[in-house]
């Protein structure tokens, strides 16, 4: 979790710098207005060598690391500047490297204070059930399987499930949802969330850090810890440049013997910019994107949208809304419809797959009874297995029964492949070797579905691919209704491994998007894992490379909008540096500039790929 400590000593080291920022302007300034008593050499001398103690000390570091760091040229420069008592020059010179270190802290506090204001709004104490009474303790104190009572306009202070009461959340501060939701006895709630009608009694699953709120604010902060490999790049090239920089002022005094000279290349050589640029981009556009609800764990995640060619979406919760509708319930062989929902229910209870809680749901809501069995079994994809009593009950796909070597009858089969070849998923349900009927459900496409799969082909992804365990049929329909040419049905867990393995390749990005549950093992093997919108999910937050905290697809394409624009902003830094760097060295070997010049046009010029890289906090 961040701490708030981290946020003061941060503040605190930005406020050192802008009074060191502050008197060094004032010494160059009042030195070219000529006042006489700030012209005193003396002046000067304490300045430059107090403000250059910090760039030593971190060259020092540096090499003991066995690192070639900024701070190495930069203490080369600054050593010459004070033996040839250029003082301006290194007044100049540390100016650029403190103001470089307050644009740093400037996106730190504004990260730090985004998440900090949240935490202020964490509940500190909790009602919980104590030995028949109800006793407040400290948040810190709540355990798992504490009764938390929870009032009217009351933040909930812990992850876990509603016992008792009906209320509406809003849970703006974890999705940014603006309306609120309704949550009803069974259902989860997760902390930090706000009762703004009813009053709840919830049974506590997750406290303290385990929560989901604490887990996505940790994951912002980690986030920021996770270079790009452009970053590595950009590192390894400057370590190089440094070298090279070395080398080359010392062939420029061997053959010049101008001290003058060579002090002015390693003025206007100095890489502070780009190397500083470079990771205020990234943490920038990290920043942006955690504040709108999308929490990308690293840089290397951010480039890597950037480079994407292929989107595969699993179906159900991703690209639909997963609130499968029970459109029929057929009963054969004289059973009736209640007794086909018992069954299913039952089998059904204890499973986490969509239809299988949609099964569920649709017999409480119809106030049928719900029991739970015994010797449960999920065969994944395939179809559950149980034991009610002395009843064996079998639930699945067509495909399953038959694999199963269920009996059905012509007439059973076919009315049950017409309703498939009709776009319904189809679950059977049979008892004691007897097929007793079957559910027919129907999914939802997101309203806004078709809309951004458009907008992913506007943005050039060249593929665009559905994996669904529903059949041939089902997925047909969906893929037809959304514009997408490329789908795979019928699909195992195993199978969509098989097929994303397909897609991968060095030399483009692959993204999977599914709902981070039943999707963890191909979100973990994809480019880019982007779980959408289970945000009370651990397999969601630990798989996934980007959670999207708000259940929205529209996001994604932003997001792919985002990452182009950090890497066409790190590419336009480079370009920028690469540009500026020639017309310094000719300005020097021209000697239009001297020493002091130099350290001036570095000082000027370095702030042109900072203030570009700060243009995407402001996106």
């Amino acid at each position: 979790m961040i701490d708030g400590k981290k946020e003061k000593r941060t503040k605190t080291f930005m406020r050192l710098n802008l009074l060191l920022c502050f008197i060094l302007v004032l010494i160059l300034l009042f030195y070219f207005f000529k006042v006489p008593f700030l012209r005193n050499e003396n002046i000067l001398i304490v300045v430059a060598v107090i403000a250059t103690s910090k760039v030593f000390i971190g060259a020092i570091k540096s090499l003991k690391e066995k690192k070639i760091s900024v701070d190495l040229l930069a203490s080369i420069a600054l050593g010459v500047s004070l033996i040839e008592k250029e003082w301006v020059s290194a007044i100049f010179i540390n100016l650029m490297i403190i103001s470089a270190g307050v644009a740093i802290d400037y996106v730190k506090i504004k990260s730090h204070s985004a998440i900090n204001s949240l935490l202020k709004l964490k509940p500190k104490k909790a009602r919980i059930e104590k030995d028949g009474k109800i006793v407040e303790i400290p948040i810190e104190k709540v355990k798992k399987g504490d009764r938390v009572i929870i009032k009217l306009g009351e933040r909930v202070p812990v992850d876990g499930f509603i016992e008792d009461g009906e209320a509406e959340i809003d849970q703006s501060l974890l999705t940014g949802e603006s309306i609120s939701v309704s949550k009803k006895k069974g259902d989860e709630i997760l902390s930090s969330t706000t009762v703004v009608s009813g009053n709840l009694i919830i049974r506590a699953e997750r406290v303290g850090e385990e929560t989901t709120f604490e887990k996505i604010i940790a994951l912002v902060e980690q986030s920021q810890a996770n270079k790009a490999p452009i970053y590595t790049l950009i590192n390894k090239f400057a370590n190089w440049y440094i070298v090279l920089t070395i080398l080359g002022a010392s062939i420029v005094y061997l053959l010049s013997r101008n001290v003058n000279l060579v002090l002015g290349v390693l003025l206007v050589s100095c890489a502070d910019d780009i190397v500083i640029a470079t990771p205020l981009a990234l943490m920038s556009a990290i920043t942006h994107s955690a504040k709108h609800g999308a929490i990308v764990k690293g840089g290397d995640f951010l480039e890597g949208l950037s480079k994407l060619k292929i989107i595969v979406f699993d179906k159900t919760g991703t690209l639909t809304k997963s609130r499968l509708k029970v459109e029929e319930v057929r009963a054969f062989n004289e059973k009736s419809q209640a007794e086909v929902l018992r069954l299913a229910t039952a089998v059904s209870f204890f499973s986490t797959h969509p239809i299988a809680k949609t099964i569920v749901n649709y017999t409480k809501k119809e106030n049928y009874p719900v029991v739970q069995p015994i010797n449960f079994n999920e065969y994944g994809g395939k179809g559950m297995t149980a034991t009610l009593k002395d009843q064996k009950i079998i639930t699945g796909k067509l495909s399953f029964f038959r694999e199963m070597k269920i009996k059905m009858t012509e007439k059973e089969i076919t009315e049950i492949e017409n309703k498939i070849l009709e776009g319904f998923n189809v679950t059977l349900i049979e008892c004691n070797d007897e097929l007793i009927g079957f559910i027919s459900l129907m999914d939802e496409l997101r309203h806004n579905a078709k809309e951004i799969i458009n907008e992913f082909k506007k943005l050039g992804i060249e593929k665009i691919v559905m994996l669904t365990g529903d059949n041939e049929k089902v997925a047909q329909k969906t893929a037809e209704q959304l514009g997408i040419n490329e789908f795979h049905a019928n699909l195992l867990p195993e199978d969509k491994l098989t097929l994303l393995k397909k897609y991968l390749n060095k030399k483009y990005k692959v993204a999977m998007v599914g709902d981070g549950v039943n999707d963890a093992p191909v979100l973990a093997l994809s480019d880019i894992g982007i779980a959408m919108g289970n945000i009370g999910s651990d397999v969601a937050i630990e798989t996934a490379d980007i959670v999207m905290v708000k259940d929205d697809l529209s996001q994604i394409p932003e997001l792919i909008k985002i990452g182009r624009s950090t890497m066409g902003v790190i590419h336009q830094n480079l370009i920028i540096w690469g540009i500026l760097n020639v017309l310094g060295l000719s300005l020097v070997f021209l000697h239009v500039i001297n020493p002091s010049g130099a350290a001036a046009y570095n000082f000027i010029t370095d702030f042109i790929p900072i203030f570009n890289s700060l243009r995407l906090f402001r996106r």
